[in-house]
């Protein structure tokens, strides 16, 4: 990539933040560098972004969702932390850590 005025394949090249680069506290040129998935896995207190790990309507169970017997639209719902707090058994984060998940 010679130039960052377009994305490649993670995402580099353009800011994912919501409402567009003014609405993150990220400085513009590391937005434009940093893939996409990184910007997601931010706070959205930071650098919100549409598709964030964190916002809504996102499943953090295995296969968007389908490594979960907790309906699909609760899944979307649930803040994060209650997602991964869940054990694997009921919803499977692929989370190895914390207490609930050791045998």
């Amino acid at each position: 990539m010679s130039s960052l005025s377009s994305t490649n394949e993670h995402g580099q090249g353009a800011t994912h933040a919501s409402g567009g680069a003014g609405n993150s506290a990220v400085p513009n040129k590391v937005q434009e560098a940093a893939p996409k998935g990184l910007e997601q896995a931010l706070p959205d207190s930071v650098h919100p972004t549409e598709g964030s790990a964190t916002g809504p309507n996102v499943s953090h169970a295995k296969g968007g969702g389908a490594a979960s017997i907790v309906p699909q639209k609760l899944q979307e719902i649930l803040p994060e932390k209650v997602e991964r707090a869940v054990p694997n058994a009921i919803h499977d984060t692929g989370d190895s850590s914390g207490l609930h998940r050791k045998q």
